[in-house]
Parts: structure tokens; C-alpha cells; sequence
């Protein structure tokens, strides 16, 4: 399938894309993200593995359009839940320290 990523043309195809990621360690996901088999990619790595340019070159939302019409699941990372507050009884407990 022909994507444009960069204002260049690519044929890419998912059994390519596949080819081209296997062998390649995930970095850890802090946003937008391709799942290619069982691994969670930024969608940035991809994009550089499978066109060999530069991340600044492209956005992650180019290779998130590519790789949906391709067929893999891209998401976007959400944040870590905000820890419970604590009661007023808690956070004297906390600041009188735990004595049992």
C-alpha cells in the first residue's frame, strides 16, 4: 500500500512492516502507539525503522494513519491514575507517623 510519511512515498505492506520490526527492543510508550504482534511500539521508533529517517522528519501521526490502513491497532498511551487523596484522618496518621 502506498503511504506518504514526510512528503515521501512508501510501499508498505504489513508482512514489510512485520519483517522490518522483528528483532527490534520496544522503547518504553510515553504517547501514541503501534501494537505489531504482541509488542507495544512508539509509533515514532516505527516510523525511523520502517522509512530509516530522522523522527524529526515525520509526525507520529503520519505512521499512525499508515499503519491503521495497514491493519495494526495504534492507541495512545494515558496517563498513570492520580493516587487516591487521603482523608483528613489519614494524613494526620501520615504525619504522626504509623506507631503500632
Amino acid at each position: 500500500m502506498r503511504c506518504v510519511i514526510a512528503r515521501f512515498p512508501f510501499d508498505l505492506t504489513k508482512a514489510g512492516v512485520l519483517e522490518a520490526m522483528k528483532g527490534v527492543k520496544p522503547e518504553p510508550v510515553t504517547g501514541e502507539y503501534v501494537t505489531i504482534g504482541r509488542r507495544q511500539y512508539p509509533a515514532k521508533q516505527v516510523g525511523q525503522v520502517i522509512t530509516r529517517q530522522d523522527r524529526r522528519d515525520f509526525s507520529a501521526g503520519e505512521v499512525m494513519r499508515a499503519m491503521t490502513r495497514l491493519g495494526f491497532t495504534c492507541n495512545t498511551a494515558t496517563e498513570a491514575a492520580p493516587a487516591p487523596a487521603l482523608t483528613s484522618l489519614e494524613q494526620a496518621s501520615a504525619l504522626l507517623g504509623d506507631r503500632s
